[in-house]
């Protein structure tokens, strides 16, 4: 519950109900001396991922989504289809949310902590905002199964002690390490499970035409532009949400 306001449930995450504007005026809110706290921003593939994964860490994915302090929904396809189900979810998309951050939020001296991302994307971020204090951590891959890298990573952004760190290495990675830096001694600031939110902020990735976005089209437009990497999330997986939106409509409860 945020500012009382209760979440509100679809396909068994709890989202908090909040705009954009809304979810970056607690963000702004909250010192950077308070203890870590996290966003999530689950979306299409998330929320598929999350119902089909059945390895023997489902349950600890669960428990990060739910475990955030802002969850907010980052699909208009999903907002959507909890639509004709009575359910209101305000979309407040992480590449938004991380563009407002950047542009709006931060301000001279912030320290700014990214975890994951190319080199590349990080140098070319601190060239647009030369006035933040920028520090990088690159995990290896594999790093929802290796725990000593988990805890290094977890050790780095305690350390960094930055007012927002974004975790850019995918999900459920970014959210079972966002979970990990909450229970650290010493963890500060804000963390915001992004994924490849940066690329976009500095010109790397293209976001759709609004126009696109409006008629729900991005994925078309993300799948014409990587074909290759994108055909199975949105052509195969993708379109298993319908079955689960069907699911709910007929009172079952997805869920862990």
């Amino acid at each position: 519950m945020i500012d009382g306001r209760p979440r509100t449930t679809f396909l068994g995450i709890d989202y908090d109900p909040l705009t954009l504007a809304e979810v970056a005026a607690q963000l702004d809110a909250r010192p950077a001396t308070a203890p870590f706290a996290y966003l999530v921003t689950p979306n299409v593939d998330h929320v598929v991922r999350l119902h089909d994964d059945h390895g023997t860490d489902r349950e600890t994915i669960w428990a990060a989504y739910r475990g955030a302090t802002w969850c907010t929904c980052d699909s208009r396809i999903l907002a959507a289809l909890a639509r004709p189900q009575g359910i209101d979810l305000p979309v407040a998309a992480g590449s938004d949310l991380t563009a407002l951050i950047l542009e709006k939020l931060c301000r001279p001296g912030d320290r700014i902590a990214v975890i994951g991302g190319g080199e590349s994307t990080v140098i070319a971020l601190a060239k647009r905002f030369p006035d933040l204090d920028i520090v990088q951590h690159s995990p290896p891959m594999g790093l929802r199964h290796d725990p000593v890298a988990m805890a290094a990573a977890a050790r780095f952004a305690t350390d960094a002690r930055a007012r927002f760190t974004f975790l850019a290495i995918g999900s459920p990675q970014q959210e079972l390490l966002a979970a990990l830096i909450a229970r650290s001694d010493g963890a500060t600031g804000i963390g915001l499970c992004i994924g490849a939110a940066i690329e976009f902020v500095v010109g790397e990735s293209k976001r759709a035409p609004r126009v696109l976005q409006r008629l729900h089209l991005e994925w078309a437009f993300r799948l014409a532009s990587n074909p290759r990497r994108l055909w199975k999330r949105y052509l195969v997986t993708g379109p298993r949400i319908f079955r689960l939106a069907r699911q709910h409509r007929g009172g079952a409860t997805p869920g862990a």
